[in-house]
């Protein structure tokens, strides 16, 4: 099949290029809002990630699946485990997936068969959460880096057989 005639046959006919773009300058951060690589820590900033708000997405998931006990508010077990699973999604340098919320009702006892003790100890930290901003960092900063660095399947065989070492909870008299 022939070429229409606005193809160009000839290497002369072809359209010009322009100069080439010089290569690219690293970045620096000089702007006063620019936090640089180095992100800032101290008490209420929190643990800062990419993209942290899609775990507002993620959550929804979990809402179907929450098991409450009595005098228990769902918001207030989402407040207090999206902050553990913020924590370890900022852990690894990436943003929040369904394992971390995951990891984080599951260590908290609000996917199912908490112990007595657990309920007990959930219920006064949780309560009023959404409110208290204090109290959701108190409680994603209680679990320990090395129970957030587990995978969920370590996780589930651990839980709730040792759920005192996995919240990071003294061993009950």
């Amino acid at each position: 099949m022939a070429a229409p005639e606005y193809v160009p046959s000839s290497p002369a006919q072809q359209p010009r290029r322009g100069l080439p773009l010089p290569p690219a300058q690293p970045w620096r951060a000089e702007r006063p809002a620019d936090l640089g690589p180095a992100q800032p820590v101290g008490p209420a900033l929190g643990n800062p990630g990419p993209d942290q708000g899609y775990a507002l997405k993620l959550v929804r998931q979990f809402h179907d699946r929450l098991v409450l006990a009595e005098g228990e508010d769902a918001e207030d077990a989402v407040m207090g485990c999206l902050g553990v699973a913020l924590r370890r999604a900022s852990i690894f340098g990436r943003a929040p997936v369904v394992h971390d919320l995951d990891i984080a009702f599951t260590l908290w006892g609000y996917l199912g068969d908490a112990p007595p003790e657990l309920i007990e100890l959930r219920r006064p930290l949780f309560q009023a959460l959404e409110h208290h901003y204090e109290d959701q960092r108190a409680i994603a900063n209680q679990v320990p880096e090395a129970t957030l660095r587990l995978t969920p399947a370590e996780v589930k065989s651990r839980w709730p057989a040792e759920w005192r070492e996995l919240l990071g909870v003294p061993a009950h008299p």
